[in-house]
């Protein structure tokens, strides 16, 4: 008989953002959980008081992996230009696969919710700003720029969930995609 492996309060985070992927806030339920999980209530309630709690747990995962663990990652490259290209691309081609986002922004007006989706999105801006900053812009158009760059991520974002099929497909035609936004986005005239 082969040893189970001990859930940790990470598994249960994770399984409920697959939940909030797969059907919304509303998806995140202890018992599916549980029976997802191979697991009892019991092992639930040992990590976490209720479902706000990991609710709580997965809003904390989703922004710490898809914007510091995204912003750690786009450090590596030392230059701002080829970092916001980098980054674009990384993003905008993702978009299609994860429906996290969309579940969460159409849930921003939930109490719980609705403070973690201000709070990255606010930081996904002032990171893009950073960088236009970095490029050379001045404050006020550089904060244009991050806003309207956070703005067309998440236009991408919202056409990938309702009409999937006008995006482009591939890598190459993607980066056709991307090629004229991100040129205008990065002119400093």
């Amino acid at each position: 008989m082969g040893q189970e492996r001990r859930l940790t309060a990470g598994d249960w985070a994770q399984a409920a953002l697959a939940a909030i992927a797969d059907g919304g806030l509303t998806a995140v339920a202890v018992e599916p959980l549980a029976k997802q999980l191979g697991a009892t209530k019991g092992s639930f309630y040992w990590h976490f008081a209720n479902r706000e709690a990991l609710v709580d747990a997965a809003l904390r995962l989703w922004e710490t992996k898809g914007t510091e663990d995204v912003i750690a990652a786009m450090e590596a490259e030392p230059d701002p230009h080829a970092r916001l290209r980098r980054l674009f691309g990384l993003t905008i081609g993702a978009a299609r696969a994860n429906p996290t986002e969309v579940r969460l922004f159409a849930a921003a007006d939930n109490p719980q919710v609705g403070p973690v989706v201000r709070r990255v999105t606010r930081r996904r801006i002032d990171y893009v700003t950073q960088l236009y900053a970095k490029i050379g812009f001045a404050s006020e158009p550089a904060r244009r720029r991050g806003l309207l760059a956070v703005s067309v991520y998440l236009g991408h974002l919202q056409l990938g969930h309702a009409l999937p099929e006008v995006l482009p497909r591939g890598e190459l035609e993607l980066q056709r995609y991307l090629d004229d936004p991100l040129t205008a986005l990065l002119r400093l005239d």
